[in-house]
């Protein structure tokens, strides 16, 4: 399966994207940089972030108004033209994030802060309260922005969008987006 195909992966295709890394979407100058906490097995075989059917990130970033209209997964790199990007806390592809070690997320969230020191996003935009939690060392992290900063980068959590994620609704998952666009005025 070719990298950034949206063709749907064989289960031999899933079955060879375990372990495998797919690219950052990144650059200078972003307004919100969203990170996931691991590509998943569909991003892995497809080379695309959030590539997996039901998952809700591309439904909650429109409707929260960060895109003008929803976006397919194999359009992701249209999102730099809207001063977005999409990075990981830990790089492998797994079937679930809970096959990463904390050790693995602490590491991550080291990886990540280099990033960010790097490319300077105006706000880091972690999906998924427990990684962030463990990456940073963060046991008591709720919902939303968050007290600390990364050199100038502010720190937002926002529920992780997976459909395995029950307990957000996709109207509650664009609600809590929205609050983020909001307060970074952007759309």
């Amino acid at each position: 399966m070719g990298t950034g195909s949206s063709a749907r992966p064989s289960p031999a295709d899933l079955a060879a994207a375990q372990d495998k890394t797919i690219p950052d979407l990144i650059g200078p100058d972003l307004q919100v940089l969203f990170c996931g906490i691991n590509p998943g097995l569909w991003s892995g075989a497809t080379g695309i972030h959030f590539a997996r059917p039901g998952n809700r990130f591309w439904p909650a970033l429109h409707r929260s108004g960060f895109t003008p209209r929803l976006f397919r997964p194999d359009e992701q790199r249209e999102l730099l033209g809207l001063s977005l990007g999409i990075t990981n806390v830990a790089a492998r592809t797994t079937a679930k994030a809970d096959e990463l070690t904390a050790d693995e997320l602490r590491a991550g969230g080291r990886a990540l802060v280099d990033r960010i020191e790097r490319y300077r996003p105006r706000v880091l935009a972690v999906l998924g309260i427990g990684a962030y939690r463990t990456a940073f060392g963060r046991p008591r992290t709720t919902i939303g922005p968050q007290p600390e900063r990364i050199g100038d980068t502010a720190v937002w959590v926002l529920p992780n969008p997976s459909g395995l994620n029950a307990h957000y609704t996709l109207d509650a998952l664009a609600s809590e987006f929205r609050a983020l666009r909001e307060a970074v005025e952007i759309g």
